[in-house]
C-alpha cells in the first residue's frame, strides 16, 4: 500500500481475513472474503475514516488500491457514532433483536426452540474446582450471561445482576453412560423463563466406569437463550472460558484485557445509531423504506411439495439430512463466483432458489439468511445476541439462463447486506404480514454458509471432545447449512426439517435435486434454469412411462374428488391467493359446496354444462369448482367477447344455466336462460355433496368442460373434455 487509506483497507483486510499480508492489488475475495465478513470490513473502514461507508463498494472495487480510490470520497463525511461504554439510564431497554426474543419466550417459557446448545466430553484428571472458577470468571467477564429481563410499565428492561448473585455449583452428577445422552438433553432441552432466570445454564456430569483403570470421563453441559447469545458467541465463550481455566488450575486469576464494552452498551448505542422512525432521516426509517418496497406483496408461505399437512401450530420438532459436495464440484462452484463477480454464498443462493421454484411452481421465491452483526471491531469478544436475519427476494423466471439470474441475485444481496441495520424483528412488525402458529413470517426456508472458525477447546491434562446434544428444532421449514471443509476440500451441507411436514425421504430427494443444479451451472453457467435437469438418472423415463401409458389414468378419481381429498388432507394450506385475499383448501370446498347445491336446484348436473362469467378474482375457482361438484360440465364465458360470439356459444353449448355475479349479470346475453348469482348461494348448505345429492352419479367419462376454440372457419368450435382426460 502507498496512500494512507490502501494502509487502512490493507491493514482491516488482514484483521477480517486472518492473512499476515496484504497488497495494493490483492482482492478481498480471492484472499477468502465473503459476503457476511463484506459487512465487517465496511464498518472497521468506516471506523477509520469517521464515515459510513456502503458495503456495495467492496463488490464494485474489492482490490486494496481500488477500495481505497472507492472510499477516499466519504473520508471524514462523519455520520458514524462510536461505539463505547458511557452513562447508563435507570431502565436500560432490550436491544431490537432481544424484543422478539423476549415475546417469544413469555408465549411458551418451557420451549427450548431458541435455546444454543453445546456439550463437551472431558476425558482426563479434571480440576473441578478450577472449572467452577472458570465458569465463574466467565459470568463475571461478560454482563449477558447474568442479565435478566423484567416487565417493567415501560415494557421489558434489561437487569444486570452482580456475578455474586448468579449461583455456579458445578458439582458433577454421576450417570451411567447409558443415561448420559438423556441427562445431557434435559439440561439443554429445558426452557428459561428470562423475566426471572439467567439465561444461561451449566452442568457437569461425571460418566460412571465398570473399569476403576479408566481415565475419569465428565461431560460439561450447557446451553444459553438466543436472547443472550448467537453462534458467533461459541468462539469469545470458548476462548475465555479455556484462558480462565487455564489460569485457575495454575492456581492464579485469569489475565485478561477488560472487554472494551458491554452488551447493555451495544443496546443504548444501536438504538441511538439507527434513530427514531418518526424522522425521516433517520437510518431506520431509510432502511424500512427500503424493505417496505423490497419485500411488498410478498407471499404468505412458499408452497413446498409436502408429506404432510401443514398443521395449525409448529411443534417445532425437527430431524437432520446431511451430505457433502466433493472437492471438485465445490472448486467448480467458487471459479463459477469468481468468474461472475459474485460470492460462493450468491452462487448457492441462486441455485437453491432455482431448486425452490422448481419444487413450488412458483416464481416469488424468499430466501433468509443470517448476519453476524458485528460489524463494530469492539464487539469481536463479547458474547451477546447480535445476529439478525436478511430476507432474499428473488424472480425465478424458467426462462431465464443462470447467469442473469445469478447477477440478479447479486444485486438483491449485495442491497440487502447494505440495509441490514433493521432488525428482524422490527421489519416483521412493520411489514405485519398475516400472522400464523403454523410457520415462520416472511420466508420459511433458511440458507446459511458458515464462515467461522470453529472453536476449538483445548485443557490442560484433558482430552477434549464435542457431543452432539440430540436437541434438533425445527424453527423453519427448511435450514441449508453449508460449512467448507478444513482447506477448502469440498462443503459438508446439512439440511434441517421440520418433521411435522417432511419425511427423511423427501428431504434426501431434495438434496439430491439441489446437487444436481448445483452440477449443472457448474458445466453450463448459461442453461436457462427451466431447462436444468432435475430429475435422477432413469426417472424420467419412469414417470413418464407410468403416466402415459395406453389406458393409464387416476382410478376412479374426478376433479371435485381431488380438490376434495386435498380439502380433507390440508384444510388450511392456502389453496387460491388474489392480490391481499387467501382461501385456503377448506374455505374453497365449503364455498363451492354452496355453489354446488345452488346450481342441482337448477336441474345441473352430470353430462349438462354450466356457463360461468365470473372475472379472474378469488371468486372464479370457487364457481367453476362448484360447477364441478354439482357433477356438471362448466363452460368459460368471457364477457369482454363480442355479444355475437357469447350469443352463439350459449346457443350452441345449450348449458341449463348461467353462473355469474351480480356485477357482471347485465354483461351476460343469457336470454331465457336461468341466471344463478354466486352471492345468492350462500343460503345453501356446505356439507359435502356426493352422488346421493346430485341428479345423478359422477363418473371419469362424464364432461368435466367445455371450451370453445376459433375454428378452422371463423366460427366457434365447442371441445369437450371428460374427467378422465383431465385425470
Amino acid at each position: 500500500p502507498s496512500t494512507p487509506i490502501e494502509e487502512i483497507v490493507a491493514s482491516v483486510y488482514a484483521e477480517v481475513l486472518g492473512v499476515e499480508r496484504v497488497g495494493a492489488d490483492d482482492d478481498f475475495f480471492a484472499l477468502g472474503g465473503n459476503s457476511l465478513l463484506a459487512t465487517q470490513v465496511a464498518a472497521r473502514i468506516g471506523a477509520a475514516l469517521d464515515a459510513r461507508v456502503p458495503v456495495r463498494v467492496i463488490f464494485e472495487a474489492a482490490t486494496v488500491a481500488g477500495l481505497a480510490t472507492k472510499v477516499e470520497q466519504h473520508a471524514g463525511s462523519g455520520g458514524r457514532k462510536a461505539l463505547v461504554a458511557g452513562p447508563r439510564p435507570d431502565r436500560i431497554p432490550l436491544s431490537l433483536a432481544q424484543q422478539r426474543m423476549w415475546f417469544l419466550n413469555q408465549f411458551d417459557p418451557a420451549s427450548s426452540v431458541y435455546n444454543i446448545p453445546a456439550a463437551i466430553r472431558l476425558t482426563g484428571d479434571l480440576d473441578v474446582a478450577a472449572l467452577r472458577q472458570a465458569v465463574a470468571d466467565l459470568v463475571a467477564r461478560h454482563e449477558i450471561l447474568r442479565t435478566i429481563y423484567p416487565q417493567t410499565p415501560d415494557g421489558p428492561v434489561q437487569q444486570v445482576l452482580a456475578a455474586d448473585e448468579v449461583p455456579i455449583g458445578l458439582a458433577p452428577a454421576r450417570v451411567d453412560a447409558a443415561d448420559l445422552s438423556a441427562a445431557v438433553t434435559a439440561v439443554v432441552a429445558a426452557g428459561f423463563d428470562v423475566t426471572s432466570e439467567v439465561p444461561f445454564r451449566v452442568e457437569l456430569f461425571e460418566v460412571a466406569s465398570a473399569n476403576a483403570d479408566d481415565p475419569t470421563e465428565h461431560v460439561l453441559a450447557f446451553v444459553a437463550h438466543h436472547i443472550s447469545s448467537d453462534g458467533w458467541s461459541m468462539g469469545p465463550l470458548t476462548r475465555d472460558l479455556v484462558l480462565a481455566y487455564e489460569a485457575r488450575s495454575r492456581g492464579e486469576a485469569p489475565a485478561m484485557a477488560p472487554l472494551p464494552v458491554q452488551y447493555a452498551d451495544y443496546s443504548l448505542w444501536q438504538r441511538e445509531v439507527l434513530g427514531s422512525e418518526s424522522d425521516p432521516n433517520s437510518l431506520i426509517s431509510q432502511q424500512a423504506e427500503y424493505w417496505r418496497g423490497t419485500l411488498a406483496a410478498l407471499p404468505d408461505e412458499l408452497p413446498l411439495p409436502v408429506d404432510r399437512p401443514r398443521p395449525a401450530q409448529a411443534s417445532y420438532r425437527g430431524a437432520t439430512f446431511a451430505f457433502d459436495i466433493d472437492a471438485d464440484l465445490h472448486a467448480g462452484l467458487e471459479q463459477l463466483a469468481q468468474r461472475h463477480n459474485s460470492t460462493l454464498f450468491m452462487v448457492v443462493h441462486a441455485a437453491l432458489a432455482v431448486l425452490l421454484a422448481r419444487l413450488s411452481g412458483t416464481s416469488d421465491i424468499a430466501i433468509g439468511t443470517p448476519v453476524a452483526g458485528r460489524g463494530e471491531a469492539e464487539l469481536d469478544d463479547l458474547i451477546g445476541m447480535f445476529v439478525n436475519t436478511l430476507v432474499l427476494r428473488t424472480e425465478v423466471e424458467p426462462g431465464t439462463p443462470f447467469d442473469a439470474l445469478l447477477a440478479e441475485v447479486r444485486r438483491t444481496d449485495v442491497a440487502a447486506f447494505g440495509h441490514a441495520d433493521l432488525p428482524f424483528e422490527r421489519l416483521v412488525e412493520l411489514l405485519d404480514p398475516v400472522r400464523s402458529a403454523a410457520r415462520h413470517p416472511l420466508f420459511q426456508v433458511m440458507l446459511v454458509l458458515q464462515n467461522m472458525v470453529q472453536a476449538t477447546l483445548e485443557l490442560p491434562g484433558l482430552t477434549v471432545s464435542g457431543i452432539d446434544p440430540q436437541v434438533s428444532a425445527a424453527k423453519f421449514d427448511l435450514q441449508i447449512t453449508l460449512a467448507e471443509q478444513p482447506g477448502a476440500q469440498g462443503l459438508s451441507v446439512v439440511i434441517g426439517y421440520a418433521t411435522d411436514l417432511f419425511d427423511e425421504s423427501t428431504v434426501r430427494n431434495f438434496a439430491s435435486r439441489f446437487r444436481r443444479i448445483l452440477t449443472s451451472i457448474v458445466a453450463d453457467a448459461t442453461a436457462v434454469v427451466g431447462d436444468i435437469d432435475v430429475l435422477a438418472p432413469g426417472e424420467r423415463d419412469q414417470v413418464l412411462s407410468a403416466w402415459n401409458a395406453p389406458g393409464a389414468w387416476v382410478p376412479g378419481a374426478t376433479l371435485p374428488d381431488v380438490i376434495a381429498e386435498q380439502a380433507w388432507l390440508r384444510p388450511d394450506a392456502v389453496a387460491i391467493r388474489f392480490g391481499d385475499t387467501s382461501l385456503t383448501f377448506g374455505q374453497l370446498q365449503s364455498r363451492a359446496n354452496r355453489v354446488a347445491r345452488a346450481l342441482i336446484a337448477q336441474g345441473a348436473g352430470p353430462e349438462s354444462v354450466v356457463a360461468v362469467a365470473v372475472s379472474r378474482t378469488e371468486e372464479l375457482p370457487v364457481a367453476l369448482l362448484g360447477v364441478l361438484t354439482a357433477g356438471a360440465a362448466y363452460l368459460p364465458i368471457d364477457t369482454t367477447y363480442p355479444v355475437q360470439r357469447l350469443e352463439f356459444m350459449l346457443g350452441d353449448a345449450a348449458p341449463v344455466c348461467v353462473l355469474t355475479t351480480a356485477d357482471e349479470r347485465d354483461a351476460v346475453p343469457a336470454g331465457e336462460l336461468p341466471v344463478v348469482v354466486l352471492a345468492d348461494a350462500q343460503d345453501y348448505s356446505d356439507a359435502p355433496v356426493g352422488d346421493a345429492d346430485r341428479v345423478a352419479p359422477l363418473r371419469p367419462d362424464n364432461l368435466a368442460y367445455v371450451i370453445y376454440t376459433s375454428g378452422s372457419t371463423g366460427v366457434p368450435k365447442g371441445v369437450g373434455v371428460a374427467h378422465r382426460n383431465v385425470m
